[in-house]
C-alpha cells in the first residue's frame, strides 16, 4: 500500500535575532494571519539576551526557543536550527521581512520537483518595483552596477539571504551554510553549492515579500570590514571558481 501523505505542515522557519524581538512580533503574527496552515514551527534564535517581548502570546503555530549561550554568525546560528527541522522545507527568513498576503503556500505551489532553492521577489522600502535578480558576485560585476547599461539577469545566479526557503533535502545535501562567513557572503556561497550539487533556484515571479532593510554595513565600519572580508572569502573559495565555470564565464 502506499503511504498516505502525512498531515504535518510542510515548512519548519528559522528566525534569528539580534536584539530584534520588536520586528520579529509583526513577523509572527502576519504569518499566523496569512500563512499558519503551512507552517510547523519557527525556531527563534535568540543571539544575545533581550527583554523577551513574546511572553503570554501564542499563534496557530509552535515557537521554539533557541537561546545562544555567545553570539553565533548567520549561517552557524541557521544550521543549529535545522538540526531541529523535520519538514519537507526549511525557511531562513529575516526579521525584518514583511508579508502582506500568503507568500509561502502559493510558492510551494510553484516548486519544480528540482527546485532546492524558492523565493519571491523582495520590495525594498521606498521602492515601486521589486529589487533585480542578482548576477554572479565577481569584482567587474560589483564595479559594473554603477555604470550606465548596466542589464540585470532574467534569471539569478544567487538569492539574498533575507528570504531563502530550501528544500531540506538540498539544504542536508549541501551541508547548510559555511560557517566560515560570519555575517555576509553566505547567502552566496549556498547558493552556488545548491546549483553545483544539481539543484535549481527558483522565484516566485508573480510574488512578493517586503523587506524594512537595516543597512548596518553603510552606517558601521564593522559590518562594512565583516563585508568586504566576506567577499574576499567568497572569491577564495573552490565553489566560487567551479560555479564560475558552470556560468560560463
Amino acid at each position: 500500500m502506499p503511504t498516505p501523505p502525512s498531515s504535518r505542515p510542510p515548512i519548519t522557519i528559522s528566525i534569528v535575532s539580534h536584539g530584534q524581538l520588536a520586528l520579529v512580533l509583526p513577523l509572527l503574527e502576519q504569518l499566523d494571519r496569512h500563512s499558519r496552515a503551512v507552517i510547523d514551527k519557527v525556531l527563534l534564535t535568540l543571539n544575545i539576551p533581550e527583554a523577551d517581548l513574546l511572553a503570554g502570546r501564542t499563534w496557530g503555530f509552535a515557537v521554539e526557543r533557541i537561546e545562544n549561550a555567545s553570539p553565533k554568525g548567520f549561517g552557524a546560528n541557521h544550521n543549529q536550527a535545522f538540526e531541529r527541522c523535520g519538514t519537507e522545507w526549511f525557511l531562513v527568513l529575516n526579521p525584518d521581512i514583511r508579508f502582506d498576503n500568503d507568500v509561502l503556500s502559493p510558492l510551494l505551489a510553484q516548486a519544480a520537483t528540482d527546485a532546492g532553492l524558492l523565493t519571491p521577489r523582495i520590495l525594498e522600502p521606498g521602492k515601486t518595483e521589486p529589487e533585480p535578480h542578482r548576477a554572479l558576485l565577481t569584482p567587474l560585476e560589483i564595479v559594473g552596477r554603477k555604470k550606465p547599461g548596466y542589464v540585470r539577469p532574467t534569471v539569478p545566479a544567487w538569492i539574498p539571504g533575507l528570504f531563502m526557503l530550501f528544500r531540506s533535502k538540498a539544504y542536508r545535501q549541501v551541508g547548510g551554510f559555511d560557517e566560515k562567513f560570519f555575517m555576509y557572503g553566505e547567502d552566496f556561497d549556498i547558493c552556488a553549492r545548491t546549483r553545483l550539487a544539481g539543484w535549481k533556484l527558483q522565484v516566485g515571479e508573480n510574488l512578493l515579500a517586503r523587506h524594512d532593510a537595516q543597512r548596518e554595513s553603510h552606517r558601521s565600519r564593522k559590518y562594512l570590514y565583516w563585508h568586504v572580508t566576506s567577499l574576499l572569502k567568497v572569491w577564495m573559495s573552490a565553489s566560487f571558481w567551479r560555479y564560475l565555470r558552470l556560468q560560463g564565464r
